[in-house]
């Protein structure tokens, strides 16, 4: 795939900061622009509700057309991480969605999601309803999608991870010992008709191990530019 600009929409509550290591890596790989969607912890906050949702999609779409305006290929990547790679399964969407038509899909041809849940016993109504919407890899094969799964020994993770993992794996799948990346089982982040990549040792985040999917080291293994 020829370079070309990266954009990149991080997970709840996840400040931007976290993801310049990824940024970096990619933007000196690439030598090409890579933007990281600004979003606070108030914006995460208020994506309880799809009014929330249609706040943080305004400005990624607004990012997203100056990077394709930047782009020799008229093109961008789309990287989501966590609830970041659902919303930008709707972003791709042209149909009218609360008084918005986004319709990315014309500006982006790969989009990648990182632990994203995709799917969920008790999923949030936005998130079940993106599911419901346009399953799996809807837009393929004009979008090429990749998601990226975490396996984490959670013995081997951080205090969080040890705390949290089984009852969010029970929530999401209804089974505690799945494996997973902290938070996020890998078969919910494993999208329908995506291409699939399962990293062993990589956490959902910072918070939950010691390499999770923005650490450089791990971005090299899913990057496949």
């Amino acid at each position: 795939m020829t370079t070309q600009p990266v954009v990149i929409l991080g997970g709840f509550l996840i400040g931007v900061e976290a993801y310049e290591p990824m940024r970096l890596w990619l933007e000196n790989s690439l030598q090409q622009p890579v933007v990281v969607v600004p979003a606070t912890r108030l914006d995460w906050l208020l994506t309880s509700s799809a009014w929330g949702w249609r706040r943080l999609l305004d400005r990624t779409a607004t990012v997203v057309e100056t990077a394709a305006g930047q782009s020799t290929t008229g093109k961008v990547t789309l990287i989501g991480h966590s609830s970041g790679g659902v919303m930008l399964r709707l972003l791709l969407s042209s149909d009218p969605w609360m008084g918005r038509c986004y319709g990315a899909q014309r500006w982006v041809d790969r989009l990648y999601t990182l632990g994203s849940p995709h799917t969920a016993l008790r999923a949030t109504a936005m998130r079940a309803f993106v599911d419901q919407r346009w399953p799996g890899a809807f837009f393929a094969p004009d979008v090429d999608y990749v998601a990226v799964a975490g396996e984490l020994d959670v013995a081997e993770g951080f205090d969080l991870s040890r705390r949290v993992a089984k009852r969010s794996y029970s929530a999401i799948s209804g089974d505690p010992e799945v494996a997973g990346d902290g938070l996020v089982p890998v078969g919910s982040a494993l999208l329908a008709g995506a291409q699939p990549l399962v990293l062993k040792g990589v956490a959902h985040g910072g918070a939950f191990g010691p390499r999770w999917y923005a650490t450089p080291e791990v971005v090299e293994r899913w990057w496949r530019g």
